[in-house]
């Protein structure tokens, strides 16, 4: 049927990268000891790194799921049945994801390092970190967007003040807002903000007197 070629190419895809990745990390494991692995495992399990990760296989058969049956109506109860059961197979190649992280860290990391993390992020301190650091985060963001704003503003203000000082006898440059709201024009040297300075009187007729 047609969905089986479709299938096939996807799944031998999946397996040439998958291939290519342990290639790619063979001769970088024959340098790390059982130790340091041993340690880089420990080092990523309590920083919990790959649990961002625990979706990807599902959702891969999710995904796959959803093209087949688009193009396969009729044989959804076969493609489900038989995407999750694959799905299921593979769920112990999630060990693979684990050792290529731990390869990760014990390349950046020495073994001392890595037992270091592990120690660290298995304090108190540390799984105070893990739990309540982006709670922190976000308030962070929300500091800096603010501080943001402010300075944006105050810089664009204090220039228009300095181009009004430099700019005397020239029309005043429009200054834009940047926090959002309408644009101030700079203020004059002479304290008054352009545009508002009072009209001049009417200029007398012709042929009249003050």
């Amino acid at each position: 049927m047609s969905f089986v070629p479709r299938a096939r190419r996807a799944v031998v895809g999946l397996a040439a990268f998958a291939g290519l990745a342990l290639l790619s990390s063979g001769s970088l494991a024959q340098d790390v000891s059982d130790s340091h692995l041993k340690a880089a495992r420990a080092a990523i399990a309590a920083i919990n790194a790959t649990d961002a990760y625990d979706g990807i296989l599902p959702e891969a058969a999710q995904a796959l799921k959803t093209q087949l049956i688009q193009k396969n109506p009729d044989l959804q109860e076969l493609i489900v049945k038989t995407v999750d059961g694959e799905a299921i197979a593979m769920a112990s190649r999630r060990a693979d994801l684990e050792k290529e992280a731990a390869l990760a860290y014990a390349r950046v990391f020495n073994e001392t390092q890595c037992s270091e993390i592990a120690a660290f992020y298995e304090s108190d301190t540390g799984l105070k970190l893990l739990s309540d650091g982006p709670i922190v985060t976000r308030e962070l963001i929300k500091a800096a967007n603010i501080w943001q704003n402010g300075v944006a503003r105050d810089l664009a203000q204090n220039v228009g003040l300095a181009l009004a000082a430099t700019l005397k006898d020239l029309p005043p440059l429009e200054i834009p807002a940047q926090d959002g709201s309408q644009a101030t024009m700079p203020v004059t040297p002479e304290g008054t903000a352009p545009g508002t300075q009072p009209a001049p009187a009417d200029a007398p007729a012709a042929g009249t007197s003050n």
